[in-house]
């Protein structure tokens, strides 16, 4: 079932919405297999969209870099993706549910054939739906994979059992690069504050609490490695059969990224990083399987690990040594949220060899309250995870195994 029926009105229906997720190789791990992870790295090191489409959009329309470069839009470590239909008759596609970004966007059928990435996904057909409008302006977002630009529209979202009427919506009309190609994703439906959005229009879930389709304005995530219970997003509410003991919540400090205080990271128990008296931020990205931090504090955690880098960029381990690798701990509100090395590093086959990767990355990103670290996936696998938008807070408790 994809949810169940709390409250009915007479012209509308709340309920608590249940997604499932399933967990797929992530593009990076594609690229890795199919030897064209070095080539696509060293290709995106210059922005080809810029200077080539850059003349299709009225100044200042989203295409300048700055901070919008700072921006989670990086789905290359997607690995969990869920379901969602636009229009009428409805249209399903599979898509990022992503907390470190705040638009929907989908292929659209305004897409050239030319575009092989268009080819290879779903596209919203516009012409078929009786819930279609066209808006008419353009967007672009700017990936830290490649970039897409597209035309705004209006459609009925239907997220598991909730209904959206007239949401905002992107459709891509130019995908570039491996990123779409390779994706198993159609898109993306972003999670983040509205101050976050490229599109103009509110985000998805702040429509869902404005026409009070869900019973609280809560979203949780179960993310698992468990074949066959591979993950979920609920909407408007809480699993208490998914974690175990209490949820301990922390205040989100900027309204933008679900951005929290972390007090500090340990390993093997001692404090290591972000030892500042008012710790360091982190933003939880559920876009993302890997959690990245400052490049300074990743190469010395690496250090610790005894982990040796790649040149492009990936650290690697014996796998003979993962047992004996200390734990790393992430102190938030004063409790310890610890990560064992089967948790941190990745076993993949390249071939018939098996290969230990990390699942640290260096990124640096900034905000007025200093450096920020990433929490992705390796650490929500093990933590059950609660965006509260009414009380604007983040809660964790242990996944329930």
């Amino acid at each position: 079932s994809c949810g169940r029926l709390i409250i009915v009105f007479p012209d509308v229906s709340i309920v608590i919405s249940r997604i499932p997720l399933q967990r797929m190789t992530t593009l990076r791990s594609q690229l890795r297999s199919t030897h064209h992870l070095d080539h696509f790295l060293r290709d995106h090191q210059s922005d080809i969209f810029q200077r080539t489409y850059g003349q299709c959009f009225p100044a200042g329309a989203s295409l300048h870099l700055g901070r919008s470069a700072e921006k989670l839009y990086n789905f290359m470590d997607a690995q969990y993706f869920g379901q969602i239909s636009l229009g009428t008759p409805e249209q399903n596609f599979t898509v990022v549910f992503d907390t470190g970004s705040a638009d929907l966007w989908v292929p659209s059928s305004y897409c050239r054939p030319f575009m092989v990435a268009c080819l290879l996904h779903p596209r919203s057909g516009a012409f078929e739906s009786s819930s279609y409008t066209h808006d008419g302006r353009v967007f672009s977002i700017h990936y830290g994979s490649g970039r897409l630009l597209g035309v705004m529209a209006r459609e009925m979202l239907k997220v598991g059992s909730v209904t959206v009427q007239n949401q905002e919506f992107g459709e891509s009309v130019y995908e570039p690069g491996y990123t779409f190609v390779m994706a198993k994703f159609d898109g993306v439906l972003g999670m983040g504050y509205p101050s976050l959005a490229v599109e103009l229009g509110a985000p998805v879930f702040d429509n869902m609490m404005a026409q009070k389709v869900i019973d609280q304005p809560v979203f949780s995530f179960f993310l698992s490695n468990t074949s066959g219970q591979e993950g979920e997003v609920l909407f408007g509410g809480v699993d208490e059969n998914l974690y175990t003991g209490t949820i301990n919540w922390l205040p989100v400090t900027q309204q933008s990224y679900w951005q929290i205080q972390m007090d500090n990271v340990k390993v093997q128990g001692a404090v290591s990083f972000c030892q500042r008296e008012q710790g360091c931020q982190a933003i939880v990205d559920t876009g993302t399987s890997l959690i990245a931090g400052p490049t300074r504090d990743i190469l010395l955690l690496h250090q610790f690990i005894g982990a040796t880098p790649t040149s492009i960029g990936e650290y690697l381990v014996d796998c003979s040594r993962v047992s004996s690798l200390p734990l790393v701990s992430f102190t938030l509100g004063g409790i310890d949220y610890p990560l064992s090395a089967q948790a941190y590093i990745r076993q993949e086959m390249i071939g018939d060899k098996e290969v230990c990767f990390t699942g640290f990355q260096a990124v640096d990103l900034s905000s007025p309250e200093g450096p920020l670290w990433i929490l992705g996936d390796v650490f929500l696998i093990e933590f059950y995870s609660v965006f509260d938008r009414g009380q604007n807070r983040v809660g964790f408790a242990s996944a329930r195994k």
